[in-house]
Order: C-alpha cells, then sequence, then structure tokens
C-alpha cells in the first residue's frame, strides 16, 4: 500500500482546471494534493501557441501552463506527478486514491482529469501509432520535415495544428467530412492563406496503409461514395475528445459520451466530488474556461468543506 496521506482536497489533474482549482483552494486554506498521471501542465503544454487566452496576445503552451504552476507552486499545493491511479472511491468518506506508490484520503475530490484526442478507429490507427499516425503535432510535428501530412477534422485544433505543421511539412491536407470548417473564422482565413494547405471535404479516412511507416490513407467521399487514395507520411486525427474516465467506473453520473454530468458549481452527482474542466459536459473546452471551471469547483468543494466542519464542531 506504501504510504498514506490525509488531505482536505485532493485535485485529480494538473492541467489548467486542475491547477486553478488548486490555487482557489489552497487559498480556502484547505489542506490540498493534487495528483496526476502525468507531468503537470496537461494537454496545453502540447501547444504551439495559445492566442485566446485573456492577457496574452500569444503566448507558447507550455509556457503559459508553467506560469499555471508557479502561482499554484506560491500556496504551497502538494503535488504528486507521474502516478499510475489503481483505484478511485468516490463514495466513501472520506474518498480514497490509491496509486501505485500512496494512498491518499480527502474530504472532498475535485476530479480535472481532462479529455485526449479521439482516435478514427479505423484500420492501420493502431498498427502505425508511433510509425506515421500522431496526435500531437507540437510533439512530432518535426519529424516530417519537407514531407506530406494529413490532418483529419475540422475544428479549431485540426486547422491551428495543420497550420502549425505547415512549418516543417511541405504539403498539408485538411480532411473534413463536412463542406465547410467548423473552426473559427479568423483561423480559417490563415488556413485558406497558406499555399502548404490543400483541403479535402465531404471525405472521411476509411483506412490507414503503409509498410515500415504510413505512405497512403484511402478516403470515402460521404457524398458520392467515391474511394480514392490520398499518399502522404502521416496522418494527424483531431475530430474531438474522448473524456479519460476510466477510473470512474460508474461512480459518478455521466452522459452518453462519457463526460461528467455536473451542475452549475460543478458539482457531480456523488456530494464531495466535483469535475472541472474537459472531462465535464460542458459546451465550450478551451484553456479559458476550464481555468474558469477550477476556480468555480473549488470555491464550492470549499463550502462543502466547511459544511463538513460545522457538522463535527
Amino acid at each position: 500500500m506504501g504510504k498514506v496521506y490525509e488531505y482536505d482536497a485532493v485535485i485529480l489533474g494538473g492541467g489548467p482546471a486542475g491547477l486553478s482549482a488548486g490555487i482557489y483552494m489552497a487559498r480556502s486554506m484547505a489542506k490540498t494534493a493534487l495528483i496526476d498521471i502525468s507531468m503537470t501542465g496537461g494537454q496545453p503544454s502540447n501547444y504551439a501557441e495559445i492566442e485566446n487566452y485573456p492577457g496574452f496576445p500569444k503566448i507558447g503552451g507550455y509556457e503559459l501552463m508553467e506560469k499555471f504552476e508557479e502561482h499554484a507552486d506560491k500556496f504551497g499545493i502538494e503535488k504528486y506527478p507521474m502516478q499510475e491511479l489503481q483505484s478511485v472511491d468516490l463514495l466513501s468518506n472520506p474518498k480514497v486514491i490509491v496509486t501505485k506508490e500512496a494512498t491518499f484520503k480527502a474530504k472532498t475530490v475535485i476530479i480535472a482529469c481532462g479529455a485526449h484526442a479521439t482516435k478514427l478507429g479505423v484500420k492501420g490507427e493502431n498498427e502505425f501509432a508511433g510509425r506515421g499516425v500522431s496526435y500531437c503535432a507540437v510533439c512530432d510535428g518535426v519529424l516530417f520535415r519537407d514531407k506530406i501530412v494529413a490532418v483529419v477534422g475540422g475544428g479549431n485544433t485540426a486547422v491551428e495544428e495543420g497550420i502549425y505543421l505547415t512549418k516543417f511539412a511541405k504539403k498539408v491536407y485538411i480532411i473534413h467530412r463536412r463542406d465547410e470548417l467548423r473552426a473559427d473564422k479568423l483561423i480559417q482565413e490563415r488556413a485558406f492563406n497558406n499555399d502548404k494547405i490543400e483541403f479535402v471535404y465531404n471525405s472521411v479516412v476509411k483506412e490507414i496503409q503503409g509498410t515500415d511507416t504510413v505512405n497512403n490513407l484511402i478516403l470515402e467521399n460521404v457524398k458520392t461514395k467515391e474511394i480514392t487514395n490520398l499518399q502522404t507520411d502521416g496522418v494527424f486525427p483531431f475530430i474531438g475528445l474522448t473524456p479519460n474516465t476510466d477510473f470512474i467506473n460508474g461512480q459518478v453520473e455521466q452522459d452518453a459520451k462519457g463526460f461528467i454530468i455536473t451542475d452549475n458549481t460543478m458539482k457531480t452527482s456523488v456530494d464531495g466530488v466535483y469535475a472541472v474542466g474537459d472531462i465535464r459536459n460542458t459546451p465550450l473546452r478551451q484553456v479559458v474556461t476550464a481555468a474558469a471551471d477550477g476556480a468555480v469547483g473549488a470555491v464550492y468543494a470549499g463550502k462543502y468543506l466547511e459544511t463538513l466542519s460545522k457538522v463535527t464542531a
């Protein structure tokens, strides 16, 4: 079992939502721990640039998350990165989180584990993961210098990552199942003005092919059902997010896609358990909304702790 730690609040996840929650939780004088399965910073650490976080017209994702972490550190939050979760009991009092290294007991838990890129679910995707299939342009873009790559998706992330990849690739195809993009107009304009980008509309990937690495995509036109081949050295799917909720095991209410359902105070269906950021059912998933969620959730988690202290007084 290892060491046993007791806290007022445990935050699961160290991205913008978790770090924001940590700042607000610690400011309420609650003894707070932040547990993450990886290094602190979350998904935004992999973003090349962020242009829509207030106060920073343009800033690297890693740099912004460093600032979040430095701010949280000033309040003495105890961080436990690189923890392998083994079990989480949200229904007991106190709540119990068991990692490979220790057991954490907490009066309240804030879930901020975020979400990961949704897979295409096609033949060849798993086979060529790391060999031409990537879900992080910042991580792997340099590997495709002077090569041809394809981005799948039509939202902000897909188009922004496609633009980023033009720094390295000689050609970037953006494949979208609809006849127009969903990305913000400003981002669309930048992509349309980039002569390295070519759009493939009304199309979906049916199969990823290759030998040692990716060399071809089989596409289907959703309107005509025509099948075509697209020669490419790599493919970057950005078709949405899947919540990191495998450890929940039905302990809190979730929607059909697995996102945790909360009220406007970030409270879940279980007393003392809150969910913030990309892991919850929210209409917008951005760094700014994740940070706002963290603030709201922590404030109300603090109010929950106050009710416990009144009961025991």
